[in-house]
């Protein structure tokens, strides 16, 4: 293919129409033009803005750039590989613009730029290509598009998704105790990723037990790489069911994440929680699930006057602010473990984490700080095991 011909072919293009106003397609647009009509000082300095943005992103080469690029933006044709569709118009287009960006990328300009500034000493980048059309559309089906293929963990604030680059999300091994409630969470969820019917999710029980990190920990199974988690404080919960609508129709499947959820007396959210989980007349989407950790079985505070009040029907006003737990098709109790299974998981994550202590001395210890600190439970033994790492480098 000629410059004159790349050029052409570049200001038409239309499925992947939003990159050309990037800086750097810009750049080289404005390189292809003009080595075509022969104006080497101006096809020099484009050349050499080119480079300048590359590099300063820490790119080598255009290929990698455009790599990034064309998985990182939602452009039609990932939305449609994603989903599954067909459209042969827009497929021919993008593969079509596909393959000019790979012969973009593989091009060497300097020996174009040689035949009109032969004095011209310009830096080089690599004439490689990292994609193929083949294999960036497979990615496309597998990771999605746009934050959803950069990221896989998201918090939802004020309306809009934020990514979390590196979220905190505790591998399979660091996940000591509560197995069986945790098996439940993960057949769940990979129920979901099989494309099946599956429960919304409530964890339930004494704080400190890990019922957060079960959810988070997710992220870290293998065979979960379609899974995206999205952290829903509570005072976005009015604003959820449009970012549901947004997930509806993805290949990947979408945790809604809300963290110690409670809430007091007239609270208006609660309604709305309601008809999100269960009640509404729009349906929810058959990749979208909703994950919930509180301290309180049914969620809602409740006082003494609530069941000695004044009210004339005042079991029904209690069933009625019990009822939104019962939303949850899945409720998993965490509760504070006994002694033996306290210190039992206090010496696997001794050993877990280097600790080489008596192992009576250890138990000993741990009876002593439980008792200093209120409730068996994971991040007690974890704070536990932190006191001994500090006590070993002060010793030091």
């Amino acid at each position: 293919m000629t410059i004159e011909a790349m050029g052409r072919a570049l200001r038409r293009t239309a499925a992947y129409r939003p990159i050309l106003d990037t800086p750097e397609m810009r750049q080289l647009d404005l390189l292809l033009d003009s080595l075509g009509t022969g104006n080497g000082q101006q096809a020099a300095g484009a050349y050499a803005q080119l480079f300048y943005l590359l590099r300063q992103d820490g790119y080598r080469s255009l290929g990698d750039w455009l790599f990034d690029r064309l998985r990182d933006e939602d452009f039609p044709y990932a939305r449609l590989m994603e989903r599954g569709d067909r459209d042969p118009e827009l497929e021919k287009a993008a593969c079509r613009e596909l393959e000019l960006f790979r012969t973009l990328a593989q091009t060497g300009w300097g020996a174009e730029l040689a035949k009109l500034e032969p004095e011209a000493e310009l830096p080089g980048w690599t004439g490689e290509c990292p994609f193929t059309v083949e294999s960036l559309t497979e990615f496309y089906r597998v990771h999605g598009s746009g934050l959803f293929a950069r990221c896989r963990a998201f918090l939802w604030e004020d309306g809009e998704l934020f990514p979390v680059e590196d979220p905190d999300c505790p591998e399979p091994d660091e996940m000591l105790g509560y197995e069986l409630q945790r098996d439940q969470v993960i057949a769940n969820t990979r129920a979901m990723l099989e494309g099946r019917a599956v429960n919304n999710v409530l964890l339930y029980g004494d704080s400190g037990t890990g019922k957060s990190a079960t959810v988070k920990s997710l992220l870290s199974l293998p065979g979960f790489e379609r899974l995206r988690l999205i952290e829903v404080q509570k005072e976005g919960l009015a604003d959820m069911p449009r970012l549901i609508r947004t997930l509806s129709g993805r290949q990947l499947k979408f945790i809604l994440f809300i963290d110690d959820l409670a809430f007091d007396q007239d609270d208006k959210t609660y309604s709305v929680m309601k008809t999100i989980l269960e009640g509404g007349l729009e349906k929810r989407p058959a990749n979208v699930a909703i994950y919930a950790t509180s301290n309180r079985r049914h969620l809602v505070r409740q006082t003494f006057s609530d069941r000695a009040g004044d009210e004339v029907d005042a079991s029904e006003t209690i069933q009625e602010k019990t009822s939104l737990a019962e939303r949850f098709g899945l409720r998993i109790p965490y509760l504070a473990l006994n002694q033996g299974e306290f210190l039992d998981m206090v010496e696997r994550m001794a050993a877990l984490h280097g600790v080489e202590m008596d192992r009576q001395e250890l138990r000993t210890g741990a009876i002593r700080w439980e008792m200093r600190h209120p409730g068996r439970t994971p991040r007690t033994a974890k704070q536990f095991i932190a006191s001994l790492h500090l006590n070993h480098n002060n010793k030091e």
